[in-house]
């Protein structure tokens, strides 16, 4: 799904994206912030799809801490 295939029906909070995810509220704006989910702000709120989020978890992403690299 690319930017201009989305629709106001598809859109979803970042909250719900937060649920779908299992990630943090935080942690999803972050991922919005930093152009790993496609994101757009809307008056006050952030909003994305679930279309995105999944396609985020469906990537394999490291989890934890990164290694020191000293």
């Amino acid at each position: 799904m690319n930017e201009n295939d989305k629709s106001v029906s598809d859109l979803i909070s970042l909250s719900e994206a937060s649920t779908i995810s299992g990630f943090t509220a935080t942690h999803v704006r972050r991922l919005v912030a930093s152009k790993q989910i496609w994101g757009v702000k809307i008056g006050r709120n952030w909003v994305t799809t679930r279309q995105a989020v999944e396609d985020y978890i469906s990537h394999e992403h490291p989890s934890g801490r990164k290694p020191n690299r000293y």
